[in-house]
């Protein structure tokens, strides 16, 4: 099979480009597989989560130019549809072009018409949506929609991505998909019930090779993500761990074999935009001989193993690839009550409410007192349902049904 998927980026730190890489790496073994980018051409580095291991072949695509006066039409029309217009397929139809039109879109058309792939797989939301709503060009190939974050993310009040006036218009244009893949039950009941869209389900896999089990006794909390936003919540992680070191302080005060062990840590790898703010946070409670920033690294196994609990305080998540990967360095974790966080590690947790800074401090006060050893392994052992070649297997039995798909058209 010639596959292919159509991605932003793949020559990028994140991890939607690393679960990507993973895939389509896997899946290379066996079929011809292609990664086409909105990269620019001279950010290519296959060196990239191993990618120069694997014969994926890679192309990049780049947006047309569009006319002053058609740009400006074609916002117009866009927030009409946004704010006043009701989603119809004629509208619908019409905002496809609007968003996405024709200068920009014929580089990617006839980038995947001369591939001649049999299976093309949009990475993101807004990709996925567009291949919906060119499907017609792509008479010959199976088209499947990787949705890469949660509902409420995408869709919800607030959203930092697209917003609730969006909602309908991307479900319909992803029923045109043969396939939609979301990474949660929770999302797939959601967009059933609200939009009567049938999802495919296939978590994310590990997308790093453990370095080793975490042996504990290091008092760190370990964080790891995107420094941007709010996203990560880290903003109520610092007050949160400032809130855990008084309580730990109440209760050592009485406990005199606590006066000489190694003081409460927390670490958070991460770059980004919120890092000086952070930063300020840090100081404002006092907290820089506890509270360290580090910049992302390939080698943050390391981190997994020399922390004691991973601990998540997202506002929201498409899945939350670094619980895996927590588990699978033998991590307890310790997580907001995000729905993809509890169906990803379900009782292997302890929990808070997310946004909740009290919350958050009590949780990792509790997760001091629990038996480290058993959770540590029992989070090993949940961490085996995601190993890549689970995952893997769930992608080809979606590809062989495609497979048949295509045969019976021909």
């Amino acid at each position: 099979m010639r596959i292919c998927f159509v991605t932003p980026s793949i020559f990028s730190y994140g991890g939607v480009q690393r679960v990507t890489a993973v895939v389509a790496s896997y899946l290379s073994r066996h079929h011809d597989v292609t990664i086409v980018t909105y990269d620019d051409a001279e950010q290519k580095d296959t060196s990239f989560y191993g990618l120069n291991t694997t014969p994926i072949t890679y192309r990049t695509v780049s947006y047309g130019r569009v006319p002053k006066l058609k740009r400006l039409c074609c916002k117009s029309y866009s927030w009409l549809f946004r704010h006043c217009l009701p989603t119809t397929p004629l509208t619908s139809r019409l905002y496809a072009h609007s968003s996405f039109p024709g200068e920009e879109r014929r580089p990617l058309v006839n980038c995947l018409n001369e591939g001649h792939y049999d299976v093309i797989v949009g990475v993101h939301a807004t990709i996925s949506a567009r291949l919906g709503a060119m499907r017609s060009l792509f008479p010959r190939a199976i088209l499947i929609g990787w949705i890469h974050n949660s509902y409420e993310a995408l869709f919800g009040n607030g959203s930092h991505y697209i917003g609730p006036q969006l909602a309908n218009y991307y479900a319909y244009q992803w029923g045109r998909l043969h396939h939609t893949i979301v990474l949660s039950r929770y999302d797939a009941s959601l967009y059933q019930q609200l939009h009567h869209l049938s999802t495919t389900v296939i978590y994310n896999p590990l997308t790093l090779v453990p370095g080793g089990r975490a042996k504990g006794g290091t008092r760190r909390f370990l964080a790891i993500g995107r420094l941007s936003a709010g996203h990560k919540g880290f903003d109520l992680l610092i007050p949160a761990f400032r809130r855990f070191l008084d309580l730990r302080r109440e209760e050592e005060a009485t406990d005199r074999t606590e006066e000489t062990a190694l003081p409460w840590t927390l670490h958070i790898v991460g770059e980004g935009e919120e890092e000086a703010m952070l930063r300020q946070l840090i100081t404002e409670n006092h907290l820089d001989e506890n509270v360290f920033i580090h910049h992302f690294t390939d080698d943050v196994t390391t981190y997994y193993q020399q922390a004691d609990y991973y601990i998540l305080s997202s506002r929201w998540e498409g899945f939350g690839l670094v619980l895996v990967e927590a588990m699978a360095h033998a991590l307890p974790v310790i997580s907001s009550t995000l729905p993809t966080s509890v169906e990803v590690m379900d009782n292997e947790a302890i929990y808070f409410p997310t946004g909740d800074i009290e919350g958050m401090a009590q949780a990792m006060l509790r997760a001091t007192h629990a038996d480290w050893l058993k959770w540590s392994e029992r989070s090993l052992q949940r961490s085996q349902l995601f190993a890549p070649e689970e995952i893997i297997a769930q992608w080809e039995q979606l590809i062989n049904l495609s497979s048949s798909i295509i045969n019976n058209k021909i």
